[in-house]
């Protein structure tokens, strides 16, 4: 017997094929099913339609089976040979025929279901005909003989049994039914063997909750919708951060920072021109308080500002040279945010408890290396673009579930557009990338910081070690190897051209132990007062 929630469905086929029983002028069908062992139910409907007339059939294949439940069915491989179409389309099978005999051939998967303790086969091998059928034969075959088999004939929700129904020889089934009128149907349910074939029934929530959010072939194809998305998202970072990639895996070549000019005097020049401070924002893609303070040693190597020890924990600033147009824009904002218009001098400690604006300073460098064709925008902005458009995405999706959740649509949708816009977000700090031209500046400047590694006094002439020491020295600070360049240079004797003590002449000695010092000092200074981790 068939379970009352279940009863709209079950189904027919016989060995061998033979012509529909009717009255001349009527329609007959002769339907076969057959249980494949996987599950999956072959019909063949062999259908009479008198000369001058025509048969429709529109076949639901969603059926409810309870409160906001229904039973789903798939039908693959609709044909028909003879005078006629079968289309499946929006959870419908639709056969059409014309005069004549026509066999329509179709695949069923979702027939099978556990009710209970029992297996059973359930399909209605006759429904929504437009015209009177005289006559309906049906038969079904099954992987092991059937235990038992139950048809109901007529308007959909009647318990009228078939005309006629029984086992046959115990190795399928065979029914009948003797004048069907249109829009009635034939229910047949036949109770398997344990193991006859895998239970395949699908049963779907219609409305509430877990029917917004229910995976089915529309949701299915928009969570493939969104793989295909992550991995173009992905293919698009792997494209744009290849370069970078590359640059830092790949060996590194000797990078020659040392020259020589006419005169035989040795010098040090940075690849592709790099000021210090542009170094730390094309390795790691912000402007970070080690930027700025790189920069003001920088300033004062080149002789635009002077920097003295007083005493053991604080240093004065002075300046030497006014801001020329050698300085770019960034170096400028720098000078000016330790050394106003009308101040000539200043002690760090005095800079602790002055609010220093960074924000021109972290603008100015920002576009710097726009214009210098590192990247092609300013990587705050960029970082910044995609979170807004991450959010923006999340917000449409939750707002998209929600409102589909309330209506009973597809919600699942809205959530795959959220966890889209997630991604985007949590992605947003990866899309800066460098152009060719930075990239390759990011494989320079690794093998800048092996020159700081590996140089050695005696490669430099006596007369040009405090120059290139000193010139180097900005580099050693931004890429954090300033205690190793120190160590490397700490023998020598003479003072440096840029710095200086108030009570005692400078050695590098003393320098190499107390510069870190400073170093640390100013970092907190600017840190503290700048806010510049902030404005990242």
């Amino acid at each position: 017997m068939c379970a009352a929630a279940l009863c709209s469905f079950a189904g027919t086929a016989s060995a061998q094929p033979s012509s529909p029983v009717g009255l001349p002028g009527t329609v007959g069908a002769d339907v076969r099913l057959k249980l494949e062992r996987d599950g999956k139910l072959t019909v063949t409907e062999v259908v009479s339609v008198p000369e001058g007339k025509t048969a429709k059939r529109v076949v639901p294949l969603r059926i409810a089976v309870g409160d906001n439940r229904d039973r789903v069915f798939d039908v693959t491989d609709a044909s028909v040979e003879g005078n006629g179409s079968a289309t499946v389309a929006e959870d419908e099978l639709t056969i059409a025929l014309r005069s004549g005999t026509s066999t329509v051939k179709y695949t069923v998967v979702g027939t099978v279901a556990k009710i209970g303790d029992t297996l059973e086969l359930r399909w209605q091998p006759a429904s929504g005909w437009d015209t009177v059928l005289d006559s309906v034969k049906v038969s079904v075959i099954t992987p092991d003989a059937p235990k038992s088999v139950n048809c109901l004939a007529g308007a959909p929700g009647t318990s009228k049994p078939c005309t006629s129904a029984d086992l046959g020889d115990g190795r399928g089934v065979r029914a009948t039914e003797i004048g069907l009128p249109a829009g009635e149907r034939i229910d047949v349910a036949v109770g398997l063997q344990d193991g006859a074939a895998p239970a395949n029934a699908r049963v779907e929530e219609t409305s509430g909750l877990a029917a917004a959010f229910a995976l089915t072939p529309a949701t299915g194809i928009g969570l493939g919708g969104l793989v295909v998305l992550l991995l173009g998202g992905l293919a698009l970072l792997w494209y744009l951060r290849g370069r970078d990639a590359r640059a830092l895996a790949s060996d590194v070549g000797p990078v020659n920072v040392l020259v020589t000019d006419p005169s035989g005097r040795v010098a040090f020049a940075s690849p592709d021109g790099v000021l210090p401070g542009q170094v730390g924002t094309v390795v790691d893609e912000h402007v970070d308080v080690v930027d700025v303070t790189a920069t003001v040693v920088d300033l004062a190597v080149r002789n635009y500002v002077w920097i003295e020890e007083v005493g053991e924990r604080d240093w004065r600033f002075a300046r030497r040279n006014p801001a020329d147009s050698s300085l770019s824009g960034y170096e400028r904002a720098v000078y000016e945010a330790v050394l106003p218009d009308g101040v000539d001098s200043v002690l760090l400690s005095e800079l602790r408890g002055r609010r220093i604006d960074l924000t021109r300073v972290r603008d100015e460098l920002y576009a710097d290396v726009v214009a210098r064709n590192w990247f092609v925008r300013r990587p705050d902005a960029e970082r910044s673009l995609w979170w807004w458009v991450g959010l923006a995405v999340v917000a449409l999706g939750v707002v998209g579930t929600v409102g589909l959740a309330l209506i009973s649509g597809p919600a699942l949708f809205g959530l795959v557009v959220a966890v889209a816009g997630v991604g985007l977000a949590l992605g947003a700090r990866w899309m800066p990338a460098r152009t060719k031209r930075g990239a390759a500046l990011l494989e320079h400047v690794r093998g800048l910081r092996g020159y700081l590694h590996t140089a050695s006094p005696t490669d430099i002439p006596e007369q040009d070690r405090e120059m290139v020491f000193s010139r180097s020295l900005p580099y050693a600070v931004v890429l954090g190897e300033t205690e190793r360049w120190l160590g490397t240079f700490a023998g020598g004797r003479s003072g440096l051209y840029w710095f200086g003590q108030a009570d005692r002449s400078t050695d590098l000695g003393r320098f190499a132990q107390r510069f870190p010092h400073f170093v640390g000092a100013l970092d907190g200074v600017l840190a503290q007062a700048g806010h510049l981790r902030s404005l990242r």
